[in-house]
């Protein structure tokens, strides 16, 4: 363990004596000390058996350093090839470093009486709090700092497409670049900390409550418009914001809609852009919901309908990208954007055409299909491509590939798409573990990040699936106030929503409900009959504890050797090194349903 006391050499000056106004009551920036905190680990979460690889903690007041802690940890199993690849972290290096019951106790007590301040403090204090429970250590209690939850209210769009570490050591010029080590990433959150207390010192934020609580200040055209939330009920629903021409500019969503839209013409909300927002707006329309579940799809169709220019998300469902195995005498994979009845294979949606790219490129790095786009008869007569001289094709073109082995090949892709993508993984592996022992770690991470694109985008598929081929599906929750909701489900579209009244005969109710739900139609192909996040808040309300199945039609089926079976590998690595995510956090628990092999 390395510590380093940067007072050695030279002293730090002692603070200045200042008299405080009443503005400052609180405790000064000036004369707050810091630790900032970071950590690499094994995986993505303790509870999942995850450990600990190295720590960096760097204490800093009044912008001085005063000292620095750095050590490896040795988590007591094997590091996974793609975290090696990611952190440069291996078994070897690791292999003669303490155990984290002999790191702890000297890294609280470099951290005593500091605010603990980590980017993303869920994640690293998460890792120390588990481990110091599971040694038996009391955990101090420390006051924490998340420089990314500050740093969404600070940092504006324009300055940085998000608040991860990297992007922000580039806006505030941290002197070191994060690079997946513990010291490092520290030493460059401490940069960004100064930045931001920096930034926020020019807004009056002086004190440590206030730079915890800091908010962007209100308008005074924001409080004078709060009587626009008067109108609206304690309900769930969904609020639309309109301009003065009508337009709608915004549309959200809460369990209660007048408490959260007054929210908005206050200092509770901290967003630049809805502060914007609320500037241009005229009105507030509400729409009742019977559910929570019911107000958060109607956001999402309204979302997709309008296109307000304040939403982010969701506004384009219409573009989401799928991996298509044709349907011809010598099938291939293409990358189309929508999805055909046409007896074709298809799995998605990826959420870009990049992330399809690059699951398509890990199948092709792994069978042998034709990779060219032109359409072939059953007898083709063309000259063979280099990827047939490079044993890469099985080269139907020159009429070389014999239609039963080519045919295999096709069931080998089909089945990696639908069911099961352990044959992509294993050829990964094996490609990642050759670079990584020749040190070509970028090379290992772009075929890390292809299998990642396919387990997601086939993850995603084989779950959606599950649920759109199913032509009805009844469930009922009771909520904290015992009552019981209920949602009728057809072909992945939510098709009605109601609560089932006190009196009420509970079978007679949902069958009138059932009676007067949506007609639906099943989608295209694989596709569910609604958007593909639509689908996804369903799936997520169904995987509720407590949820129970009340009626099913059909079969509610996935794949018991499935993509998702790989997701806890995959997902720590992919959340922090930037690869895009989606929802599959539920679990099926009592209300599994039934699984094919």
């Amino acid at each position: 363990m390395t510590v380093h006391a940067a007072s050695a050499g030279r002293p730090v000056p002692a603070a200045r004596a200042v008299q405080q106004s009443f503005d400052e009551l609180g405790r000064s920036l000036r004369d707050v000390t810091f630790c900032v905190v970071d950590l690499e680990t094994t995986g993505g979460s303790p509870a999942g058996g995850s450990q600990i690889t190295e720590v960096g903690a760097v204490k800093v007041r009044g912008g001085q350093l005063l000292g620095e802690l750095q050590t490896l940890v040795n988590p007591a199993q094997p590091i996974p090839p793609f975290i090696a690849v990611l952190t440069g972290i291996s078994d070897h290096m690791v292999a003669s470093a303490p155990p984290i019951s002999a790191v702890l106790p000297p890294l609280l007590e470099f951290a005593r009486g500091c605010v603990l301040v980590a980017h993303n403090a869920p994640f690293d204090i998460g890792f120390l709090t588990h481990v110091a429970r599971e040694l038996g250590h009391p955990w101090p209690g420390f006051e924490v700092l998340d420089t990314a939850v500050l740093a969404r209210r600070v940092v504006t769009r324009d300055e940085a497409p998000n608040c991860r570490l990297a992007s922000l050591a580039r806006v505030f010029r941290a002197r070191t670049t994060p690079i997946h080590r513990a010291l490092d990433d520290a030493r460059a959150t401490v940069d960004v900390l100064h930045g931001l207390i920096e930034r926020l010192g020019g807004l009056g934020v002086h004190t440590l409550e206030e730079l915890q609580s800091y908010s962007s200040r209100v308008s005074a055209e924001q409080r004078r418009k709060r009587h626009l939330a008067e109108p609206l009920p304690h309900a769930p629903g969904v609020y639309l914001f309109r301009d003065g021409r009508d337009e709608v500019l915004y549309v959200g969503t809460s369990v209660d809609l007048r408490s959260r839209v007054r929210r908005y013409f206050t200092a509770s909300e901290t967003r630049t852009r809805m502060g914007e927002m609320v500037g241009l707006a005229e009105s507030v329309i509400g729409v009742v919901c019977a559910t929570p579940l019911e107000a958060e799809v109607r956001e999402l169709r309204l979302i997709a309908e309008h296109k307000p220019r304040y939403n982010r998300r969701s506004r384009h469902p219409e573009r989401g990208v799928w991996l298509k195995l044709t349907v011809e005498p010598w099938p291939r994979l293409s990358v189309v954007r929508q999805v055909l009845d046409d007896n074709a294979d298809y799995a998605g949606p990826f959420g870009s055409r990049r992330a399809a790219e690059r699951a398509l490129h890990a199948l092709h790095e792994t069978f042998t299909i034709r990779q060219c786009t032109q359409r072939m008869g059953s007898a083709p007569a063309r000259s063979a491509c280099a990827l047939a001289e490079m044993r890469r094709c099985l080269s139907p073109c020159d009429g070389s590939a014999v239609a039963a082995t080519y045919s295999a090949e096709v069931e080998r892709v089909r089945r990696a798409l639908l069911h099961s993508p352990e044959a992509v993984r294993r050829r990964v592996a094996t490609t990642m573990e050759a670079l990584a022992r020749q040190e070509r770690f970028e090379e290992a991470g772009v075929h890390r990040d292809r299998l990642t694109a396919l387990v997601r985008g086939t993850a995603r598929s084989q779950r959606l699936t599950g649920v759109s081929r199913c032509p009805e599906l009844v469930a009922a929750h009771r909520d904290d106030a015992g009552r019981w909701q209920v949602h009728v489900v057809r072909h992945g579209r939510l098709a009605a929503a109601g609560v089932i009244p006190p009196a009420a005969n509970a079978r007679d109710w949902v069958r009138a409900l059932r009676d007067g739900a949506e007609t639906v139609l099943p989608g295209a192909g694989p596709a569910p009959a609604a958007t593909a996040e639509e689908t996804e808040r369903v799936l997520r309300w169904l995987e509720t504890p407590g949820v129970r199945l009340v009626h099913v039609v059909g079969e509610w089926t996935c794949p018991v050797a499935g993509s998702r079976r790989l997701l806890p590998l995959l997902d720590p690595v992919s959340s922090r090194s930037g690869v895009g995510a989606f929802d599959h956090d539920g679990r099926y628990g009592n209300r599994t349903p039934r699984r094919t092999p």
